[in-house]
């Protein structure tokens, strides 16, 4: 079991994030960096009143679902806190749903460790 911390605060995003038509979802992923050996991950979500209601899901590469909430806002983030000695060189799946068009967008990471670390984030759908 991946332990997540999580984080939900209310905050001003840059209106330039805005939903330009590209993306389904008004949401970007940024990787924060790291805190005591965990990874930080932040969603910041800049919607509408109209379209103000998510559901996040975390899944595994053998896709077992590992977190899943229901959020509603408009401007906001949503920070995670992955522990990377339980999940190692494993590959997460991030979906973000918008509950009133039933679009979504995926986010995988990938972190492939070694004498040099990277973290590779992407939009997969």
């Amino acid at each position: 079991m991946i332990a997540f911390f999580t984080a939900f605060s209310v905050a001003s995003v840059p209106s330039a994030m805005a939903n330009d038509g590209k993306n389904p979802i008004p949401v970007e992923m940024k990787f924060m960096g790291y805190i005591k050996n965990h990874l930080l991950f932040k969603l910041n979500f800049v919607a509408t009143a109209e379209n103000n209601e998510f559901t996040i899901l975390i899944r595994d590469n053998q896709n077992n679902l590992l977190y899943r909430d229901n959020i509603k806002g408009e401007i906001f983030s949503k920070s995670f806190l992955l522990n990377t000695e339980e999940i190692g060189d494993d590959s997460l799946q991030f979906e973000i749903i918008n509950k009133k068009t039933k679009e979504s967008v995926v986010y995988e990471v990938t972190r492939n460790s070694g004498v040099k670390e990277e973290m590779i984030i992407s939009e997969v759908k």
